[in-house]
């Protein structure tokens, strides 16, 4: 589907997410400065793995896994990337919310399964009530992976393309049908189809600057009563609406 970006004070936001008002959100860049606030995040020990913890009841770190899920307000659910995806996942039935950090192992491994199936666990979700967005990551036009990868990935991507310098990988879409066979909807799952790899003044890329060691954050959470205020920051005064497909 088509997938309706906003990107305020150098933060990218999706408006099937900001559409649910209890909800905060945010995708950063290596220009979102001060953002997000870190007294509020709860994060992880990201293993490249399909380990999902619970999160709660403080801010802080939670343990080593690469999917966080909560239904508490107040804390950002938060994962770091340079070109592996960050997914940002909520509940509006149940108001629950979940963050992953999906490189090709993760994804492999099926830690977007895993978190849907936490999601249920946890907290009584449905697969059909998750609203999924899927942030900027390395796209199919920079990953190509060698035969050994590619082969993990011919369940869920049979159509993958061979390059001379391997496979070109398409993790985005890997993540998409996997939601997909967990029960999601797909006009649920939103997909920014924006490339670290080819946005060096957006975006860290560790496949473009591997000696590099920038990240950038991505946070979701349940925003505390009496908050109206986007991950912990205040709004911009200017946006830039950006629509990709």
């Amino acid at each position: 589907m088509s997938a309706s970006l906003r990107k305020e004070a150098a933060v990218y936001r999706f408006a099937e997410l900001d559409a649910l008002g209890w909800l905060e959100h945010g995708f950063g860049t290596r220009n979102s400065d001060g953002w997000p606030d870190a007294s509020r995040l709860a994060y992880l020990r990201q293993i490249h793995s399909d380990r999902v913890c619970v999160a709660g009841p403080v801010a802080g770190y939670v343990g080593e896994g690469d999917a966080l899920v909560t239904d508490r307000a107040g804390l950002l659910l938060a994962v770091r990337t340079a070109d592996c995806l960050p997914i940002l996942i909520a509940d509006e039935r149940r108001r629950a919310v979940a963050a992953i950090h999906a490189g090709w192992r993760g994804t492999a491994s099926g830690v977007a399964r895993r978190t849907v199936e936490a999601l249920c666990r946890s907290f009584g979700s449905r697969p059909e009530d998750l609203v999924v967005a899927i942030g900027p990551g390395i796209g199919a036009c920079c990953y190509q992976v060698g035969p050994e990868v590619a082969e993990r990935f011919r369940s869920l991507l049979p159509e993958l393309e061979r390059v001379p310098e391997g496979v070109r990988l398409d993790l985005a879409e890997a993540n998409r049908r996997e939601f997909m066979a967990a029960g999601l909807r797909p006009e649920r799952i939103s997909v920014a189809r924006l490339c670290t790899y080819c946005r060096p003044e957006e975006f860290h890329s560790h496949r473009r600057e591997p000696w590099a060691k920038g990240r950038m954050w991505s946070v979701i959470g349940i925003r505390p009563a009496g908050n109206t205020k986007g991950a912990g920051e205040k709004p911009a005064p200017r946006s830039e609406l950006i629509t990709q497909r």
